[in-house]
């Protein structure tokens, strides 16, 4: 993921806050260390910003499976 990016998008449309999703074709919803890390570092960046970044879901192929970083309490 490439922070700068994403808040260039986030920037351009105006926006207040973001959420951001990424797939697991594995059907492992889980996050690894390094999704954890980029995820704080793009939630640092948004509080610089004054943009919040309101979630970061983890899809998979199972129509049901996903993970919700904020509702796990990791924002």
């Amino acid at each position: 993921m490439d922070v700068r990016m994403i808040y260039q998008y986030a920037i351009k449309g105006n926006a207040s806050g973001i959420i951001i999703a990424h797939n697991h074709p594995s059907g492992n919803q889980n996050p690894s260390e390094s999704e954890q890390k980029i995820t704080q570092i793009i939630k640092e960046a948004g509080n610089l910003l004054d943009i919040q970044l309101l979630d970061h879901i983890i899809l998979t192929q199972e129509r049901e499976i996903f993970r919700s970083f904020a509702e796990e309490g990791q924002l």
